[in-house]
């Protein structure tokens, strides 16, 4: 049959597909629809169609069951303005259209209302929206918890929240071939309120920064925005200061990539980059701090470094570039190149000069400019924590994870691998959440479910990837890392022996050194060549320790700890801890903080990878749909029952319904209550029967109500009505009993009133001190009120005094309580981190141990063949020299006829000479003779 496809461009083309292939299509009054579970006929093509006209018609939310998909739009819209802030505040789900504002109030009332963390993970591939979602996160809460003034400005901690994103851009993010402003770390943003919903603090954890990217981008790419901006938005006398003469093509960090973004200006950014640096409090000594790192960065880039003609022995060929860079860090010439070239090393118990290769320096000065980067980050981060942690406790937060989405280049390494696992277990945290949560409450509450197989089990490529036992590809890098002949190709090889055929996870790459692993996502080659440098993260000791007495009091800080005699360097030299294991640490600690709250997950899509406003690829939507669970999250929230309340929740809130009005007493719930005790599972099924409600809409289970999708609306409309009729009788009945009882009392009170007078005037008209009395007594009131005020005045000071006195120390109380319960928060991490990491040491020792006792098994099997040997070596050797005795003993024969053969040989010579001779003497006789004989012929 012919099938009339449409695409982004209104183009038509005939297609044949078979009559079994093509889905039902959904009635006209279905387009657009906000919930794509409300649809009547669920299939792929339905969704992604339904997705689609709502993306043309810049409809980039929809609902998809219990969470929010959201579809890069790539282009600016009108919908985040104020106006639509006060359209979703206080608003339910199903009043409004689909928008991040609207799954953000419900995080937060939900914090206000059950007391609960609340967290939002935006999710989703790479260029997905998810950094610029998790800003508009950010601002909603911002706006609705700022008390309403007639300026309608932000508060000061508001603000600060706001500017910082800036700030984490500049510094964290870049242009990637399919985002122009991808994130590239990851970050989980707790903003804390106090009971009474105002936003408290905030503070920043950051996972997985891009160190890679510092030193090499592809050609379609952009280094962070920060080196850009500050070579193209800096002032001029700035630029000097860090020595900085040149263009983004003069620097070798920079060259090789894109070195303008369509339509924005770094010179810009740079300037908004200091504003947003202002309002955090930023001063100047710490913003220069701060951008002459980045200044570092590109002057490192710049040394080149060659060989010696004579030797492999490494040298550096611009003494210039040597100079600006040892000036920009505050170290001197001599101590840094001797320090990169010729390092001091430790040979057993001496310690000695090594030279080093070309190379091995240009290696140095890489992993330099990525620890430089990574640590100035983290102190930028550390700071705007400074700023936005207050002194008074949060009791709650809602925290917003915005992280690295799914990866596949054409060479993915280490960094893909780390990225990848992330969001592995925060999609098997999705799917756990979603699904299995879902089926076990079902199976719990005895309720009637038909169990939906997903196929979305993660946890074989997680336990691959990071499992200690059998040991995983991370515990197997950890442990070639300590090695001291390990390469990347044994490494691989290790791999393909422990995981090749025994995981349907797991392949040997066959074009390059790696391995194929299979996502969620899709499979994909991870490439190991040079994994143990990256895992180990290797640096130059002498450089660390020449930083740390840098006369740049910002940069030896950032070295501080790697300072010779320190206890954290002493600490660092006896206990290893690699990029692995600090990433699984901070991934762990990541999945608690998640397990601790509500999650609220919002889907984002990448509609197409040219970055073209109102295009669909409706193939590249559709798997994004299926790798995110979306298809799977709708059958859910259509199939099953999504709202569920206790027992005694639902009788205290909806009891109200069939307890109220002139007929409850004669309801069947007032019967069973009036007789004794009911319980509560009876309680519910007696209401739920009174209202009237269609059986298939909810289900009564052990301990709670299920309901359907809309029937809690429908629901709290009647509640609403009710109890707003009810106080509205309360009130209007308050207020009548109030104004009449004060009627009275003013009624009563003027009666007096005249009653008194009377009296008065009929007994003292005529009374001298009666007269007296009546022209004194204000001077004596207001004597008296005089002396009370200034003794309530004096008291009133003295409260002042106190309170003020109390303030200050109950705000120094609360520092050191906050104090102490961050250093306690940060020893209970070490503790629990060192004791992961033991026991990752134990495993490997384990392992190391049973080899070591198979290497002893094989040794003494190998030493009982060598006894067997040196057995049969001395017989051969007894042998040997029985031969040799028989073989002298025929040299000795042979030498003998040799010399018999050469005096008979010497005797025949002679005979033949001497036959020669005689034979000589007779050819002469014969011609003697022969000449008589002639002669006598002739005579």
């Amino acid at each position: 049959m012919a099938c009339y496809m449409f695409d982004a461009l209104t183009i038509r083309y005939d297609r044949i597909v078979r009559k079994e292939d093509v889905d039902k299509v959904n009635p006209p009054k279905f387009d657009k629809s906000n919930d794509m579970a409300e649809l009547t006929h669920l299939n792929e093509a339905s969704v992604v169609h339904n997705l689609a006209t709502r993306y043309m018609a810049d409809m980039i939310y929809t609902y998809s069951g219990l969470f929010l998909v959201a579809v890069n739009p790539y282009c600016s819209l009108p919908i985040y303005n104020r106006e639509y802030i006060s359209m979703y505040k206080n608003k339910s789900r199903d009043v409004a259209s689909p928008h991040i504002y609207a799954i953000t109030d419900q995080a937060f009332r939900n914090m206000l209302e059950m007391h609960e963390n609340q967290s939002i993970l935006v999710t989703g591939e790479s260029g997905a929206g998810k950094t610029e979602n998790t800003k508009k996160v950010i601002q909603y809460l911002a706006a609705v918890t700022t008390p309403t003034h007639a300026t309608g400005e932000l508060g000061r901690i508001e603000q600060q929240i706001l500017q910082a994103n800036p700030i984490l851009e500049a510094f964290g993010n870049s242009q990637t071939v399919r985002n122009n402003n991808s994130s590239r770390f990851g970050k989980f943003i707790k903003i804390g309120f106090s009971r009474s919903g105002q936003i408290s603090g905030a503070y920043i954890n950051w996972y997985l920064l891009e160190k890679s990217r510092v030193v090499t981008q592809s050609p379609l790419e952009r280094n962070y925005h920060i080196f850009y901006q500050l070579l193209c938005g800096a002032p001029a006398s700035l630029r000097e200061k860090f020595l900085l003469d040149g263009k983004v093509g003069d620097y070798a960090y920079l060259k090789n990539g894109q070195r303008t973004i369509p339509g924005v200006s770094d010179a810009d950014e740079f300037n908004n980059l200091t504003s947003a640096f202002t309002i955090m409090g930023f001063s100047e000594q710490e913003q220069t701090d701060l951008l002459r790192v980045i200044a570092i960065i590109l002057h490192i880039g710049n040394l080149e470094v060659g060989a010696e003609r004579s030797s492999w022995q490494a040298k550096l060929l611009q003494y210039v570039q040597v100079e600006k860079l040892c000036h920009a860090m505050g170290v001197p010439v001599d101590a840094f190149t001797k320090a990169l070239l010729r390092p001091r090393v430790k040979a057993g118990r001496d310690w000695v000069d090594q030279s080093r290769t070309q190379a091995q320096v240009q290696f140095s000065l890489h992993a330099l400019a990525k620890t430089l980067y990574e640590r100035g980050f983290a102190y930028l981060v550390n700071r705007i924590n400074d700023v936005l942690e207050r002194d008074s406790a949060s009791t709650m937060f809602i925290g917003v994870l915005d992280i690295a989405g799914f990866e596949i280049f054409e060479t993915n390494s280490f960094e893909q691998l780390c990225i990848n696992y992330t969001n592995e277990k925060l999609q098997q945290f999705f799917n756990h959440h979603m699904f299995v949560l879902e089926q076990d409450e079902y199976a719990r509450e005895n309720i009637d479910w038909q169990f939906i197989d997903f196929g979305h089990d993660l946890q074989p490529t997680i336990d691959l990837i990071e499992k200690s036992n059998p040991i995983g590809i991370f515990s197997c890098l950890d442990e070639d890392c300590v090695m001291p002949r390990a390469t990347d190709k044994s490494f691989t090889e290790k791999l393909h022996s422990l995981w090749d055929k025994k995981s349907d996870k797991y392949k040997p790459s066959l074009l390059k050194l790696g391995f194929r692993l299979k996502h969620y996502a899709a499979e994909v080659d991870y490439s190991t060549e040079g994994w143990l440098e990256k895992n180990t993260d290797p640096l130059n000791e002498n450089i660390t320790q020449l930083l740390s007495l840098s006369d740049q009091p910002h940069i030896a800080q950032l070295f501080a700890d790697d300072a010779e005699g320190t206890l954290t360097a002493r600490k660092k030299k006896g206990l290893f801890r690699t990029v692995a294991q600090r990433h699984k640490e901070q991934l762990t600690s990541l999945m608690t903080q998640l397990n601790s709250t509500h999650p609220h997950f919002v889907r984002c899509i990448l509609p197409n990878h040219e970055k073209r406003p109102r295009k669909m690829d409706n193939v590249l939507v559709l798997d994004q749909l299926r790798c995110n669970g979306v298809l799977e999250g709708i059958r859910i929230a259509r199939t099953g029952f999504p709202n569920r309340l206790s027992f005694a929740e639902f009788r205290q809130r909806y009891e109200i319904l069939v307890t109220h009005g002139g007929g409850a007493r004669g309801t069947p719930l007032a019967r069973a209550t009036a007789t004794g005790y009911v319980d509560g599972q009876r309680a519910c099924s007696l209401i739920l029967d009174a209202l009237n409600l269609d059986k298939s809409a909810y289900r009564v289970g052990i301990t709670k109500v299920f309901f359907r999708a809309g029937v809690l609306a429908e629901l709290e409309e009647r509640r609403e009505k009710l109890v707003r009729t009810v106080i509205t009788l309360i009130q209007s009945r308050a207020r009548g009993y109030l104004q009449r009882r004060y009627a009275n009392k003013r009624l009563h009170r003027a009666e007096a009133v005249q009653v008194i007078a009377r009296n008065i005037k009929a007994s003292q008209t005529d009374n001298p001190w009666w007269k007296l009395y009546v022209k004194m007594q204000p001077l004596l009131i207001a004597q008296r009120e005089t002396v009370q005020s200034m003794a309530r005045d004096g008291e009133y000071r003295k409260v002042v005094v106190q309170l003020a006195d109390a303030e200050t120390e109950a705000r120094k109380v609360s520092e050191r309580a906050r104090k102490l319960e961050a250093e306690m928060k940060k020893v209970q991490e070490t503790l629990e981190s060192e004791r992961a990491l033991a026991i990752d040491q134990q495993e490997i020792l384990r392992r190391t141990q049973t080899r070591e006792a198979d290497l002893e098994e094989q040794l003494a099997v190998t030493l009982e063949d060598l006894d067997m040997l040196e057995a049969q070596c001395e017989e051969l050797l007894d042998a040997k020299r029985k031969a040799d005795k028989e073989v002298e003993m025929w040299r000795g024969e042979l030498e003998n006829g040799a010399r018999i053969m050469g005096r008979l040989e010497g005797e025949k010579s002679t005979m033949d000479k001497r036959i020669e001779a005689l034979e000589a003497d007779l050819r002469t006789k014969e011609d003697k003779e022969g000449k008589i004989h002639g002669e006598m012929e002739q005579l």
